[in-house]
């Protein structure tokens, strides 16, 4: 620990959990939003756009609903849901929209594809490998989810 603040191990610890905490936000709005996309044969950028909109939006929730159950009022828990997530849900989606726009077909693929899901789950998986080492940056200068830490 340096100050009161993790480090190796542990850092690396934490930031691993916090990136399962923003995949689980990140995935259900992203399966969401991908499986109406394709469901009603959006274009691809109309899907994305709506994956990623709900991406934030379930990625926020499940930050906001934890920290409001500490005893903040919502309006309160929206700044700490924004500081703690808002750069890991950006860097996942980021990552795991451009593997889809990367794996031929995959956004054309139909919901009954093994190569929509094989891809969807790839794309995840890469995304959370990629931010991982983004979340124990941000928590290891006291930013990112370590904002959220204190209400736990």
């Amino acid at each position: 620990m340096h100050g009161d603040r993790p480090t190796g191990t542990a850092l690396t610890r934490l930031a691993v959990s916090a990136t399962l905490h923003c995949l689980t936000g990140c995935a259900i709005g992203e399966v969401l939003g991908m499986v109406i996309g394709t469901a009603l044969g959006w274009s691809d950028v109309q899907t994305i756009v709506l994956a990623v909109a709900l991406a934030f939006v379930f990625g926020y929730a499940l930050t906001i609903g934890p920290v409001m159950r500490s005893g903040l009022a919502l309006s309160a828990a929206i700044p700490v849901a924004l500081a703690a997530d808002t750069v890991s849900i950006t860097v996942m989606e980021v990552v795991d929209n451009a593997v889809m726009l990367l794996v031929p077909g995959a956004m054309d693929a139909g919901l009954d594809s093994g190569l929509f899901w094989g891809a969807l789950a790839l794309a995840l998986a890469v995304a959370f490998v990629v931010t991982v080492p983004v979340n124990r940056w941000l928590i290891g200068r006291g930013k990112g989810h370590a904002v959220v830490h204190r209400f736990h």
